[in-house]
């Protein structure tokens, strides 16, 4: 028997509403993920793109075990020389809230083409309002 594929215009994507209030980062995360490579799902393929669109809300609520807030720490390099720039995740959620969840994310997905375009599909706001009102998202209860 030969094995049957999904094509690209048979796959239906969702929209899902997360809120992260409360929640822990890397539990979060790797839901989250889960989600956005569509695993959830009968039709998963490994070498397809078949996951959903997320939306995820309240990123400056969510919840840092132990004592990462002040020893967890994030570099990005500017591109000049010597330019290394060093935060913690306490300043990241202060500043950017919603790079400290994207940055989660993406380490959790594969890392090549299918990878980036799953993380195309993720869309990550400090507070509770989000312009995807209209594509109707469904709330997603996160496990714990």
């Amino acid at each position: 028997m030969a094995t049957l594929y999904p094509k690209p215009a048979e796959i239906n994507r969702q929209w899902w509403v997360i809120d992260l209030e409360g929640a822990t980062l890397g539990r979060a995360a790797s839901q989250i993920a889960t989600l956005l490579r569509g695993k959830h799902k009968p039709i998963f393929t490994p070498h397809l793109d078949a996951g959903d669109f997320v939306v995820v809300i309240n990123a400056e609520k969510v919840h840092l075990s132990g004592r990462k807030l002040d020893q967890k720490e994030y570099h990005r390099f500017t591109g000049y020389i010597g330019n290394m720039k060093h935060s913690t995740a306490r300043e990241l959620l202060g500043k950017k809230p919603e790079e400290l969840i994207k940055q989660a994310v993406r380490r959790m997905l594969p890392r090549n083409s299918l990878g980036r375009s799953s993380f195309k599909k993720l869309k990550v706001y400090a507070g509770t309002d989000h312009p995807h009102t209209a594509q109707n998202p469904q709330a997603y209860e996160l496990c714990s």
